[in-house]
């Protein structure tokens, strides 16, 4: 198969835009397949995403708002013309439209997730799953369309001392825990699962969260991490911003990730457990380096400014769009991009 052949199809197959040679890859992946991984399947690189370049070329840094050593930046800009109805992973878990279990011959890699409602569903990568024979963090957004069928879902694990099967059985619930950001920036870089495990690790030292089995989620679970996460949602909820379509933030001078999407009715559903994450930086800590908000207001619109112009890879996603993935310096960034639209975009 040609460059050009493979782009030709990626466009035809998910709806997005393509500014370079183009391919032909019509199907859509399911089960038993896998999610491709860097190196399994081609990639269209030094591609530009006209879809990305509008919606962020729009964006404009709107204000600041801060708990302690936690600063975020409002983002604001035109929500999608058509925006798809899209329910997050909690939502979709509560309705009882999504299931997912351990593979028939269970793998420490990959699940199986089913989209059984009437409405698209939207997994983020840095999701962390809990049951199984361990609990797991998606490795990728992934877009699942209604009644999608059984579909292959990569992750990594996050829980290194149970292989073994709990209450839950083979199932996965969701309790709106999600990756901090050096964590989930580990995933997205497609880092070894020794460098998960030891980036799970350093948060669970760091808070003094230890667990028989290594579980990530200790961390969620302690108390005293609880009330913190607490007191950083009452101040930074995403409804003392209306109309904000996704956020930037600091702990203390440190840039620890962007998120944007396609509408404010889909951040405001997905941002308190971003939010969460963003908290741990934050969490019984010492002095943090600081700057003003001038200079951090400053690296946030030319990061915006440079990702605007950015090349990257294109791939198709495990479910419905593709994946445009860049690199800005130290940064990674990846923009879930379906139906003409940019769904959901991180920087990290």
């Amino acid at each position: 198969m040609t460059k050009r052949e493979f782009l030709a199809g990626l466009a035809a197959a998910t709806g997005v835009t393509l500014v370079g040679p183009a391919g032909a890859w019509a199907d859509r992946i399911r089960i038993l397949g896998g999610t491709p991984r860097d190196g399994d399947v081609p990639y269209a690189t030094g591609q530009v995403s006209p879809e990305w370049r509008r919606l962020v070329a729009a964006v404009k840094v709107g204000d600041q708002k801060s708990h302690g050593a936690l600063h975020v930046f409002w983002l604001h800009g035109p929500a999608a013309a058509a925006p798809l109805a899209i329910a997050t992973l909690e939502d979709a878990r509560a309705r009882g439209d999504l299931v997912i279990t351990e593979r028939e011959s269970a793998t420490v890699p990959s699940l199986v997730v089913d989209n059984r409602g009437k409405t698209h569903v939207l997994l983020l990568a840095g999701e962390i799953l809990l049951g199984g024979k361990q609990n797991r963090v998606v490795t990728e957004d992934v877009l699942l369309p209604p009644r999608s069928g059984p579909v292959d879902l990569q992750v990594y694990c996050v829980e290194q001392g149970r292989w073994s099967v709990g209450g839950g059985g083979m199932g996965f619930g969701a309790r709106g825990t999600f990756a901090a950001p050096q964590l989930r920036s580990k995933v997205m870089e497609r880092k070894s699962q020794a460098e998960v495990w030891a980036e799970v690790s350093r948060y669970a030292a760091r808070a003094a969260a230890p667990s028989p089995s290594g579980s990530y989620q200790a961390i969620y679970d302690k108390p005293e991490v609880k009330a913190h996460q607490a007191e950083v949602e009452r101040t930074l909820d995403a409804r003392t911003a209306p109309g904000a379509l996704g956020a930037a933030v600091f702990a203390g001078g440190t840039f620890a990730g962007l998120d944007l999407f396609q509408d404010a009715a889909l951040f405001a559903g997905e941002w308190p457990k971003l939010l969460r994450a963003h908290a741990l930086e934050t969490y019984d800590r010492g002095a943090i380096r600081d700057v003003n908000e001038r200079e951090r207001r400053a690296r946030v619109e030319e990061l915006l400014r440079r990702a605007a112009a950015v090349e990257g890879s294109l791939r198709r996603g495990a479910g419905v769009g593709a994946l445009f993935e860049f690199r800005l310096d130290k940064q990674r960034g990846a923009a879930l991009v379906a139906e003409g639209q940019v769904v959901h975009a991180a920087v990290l």
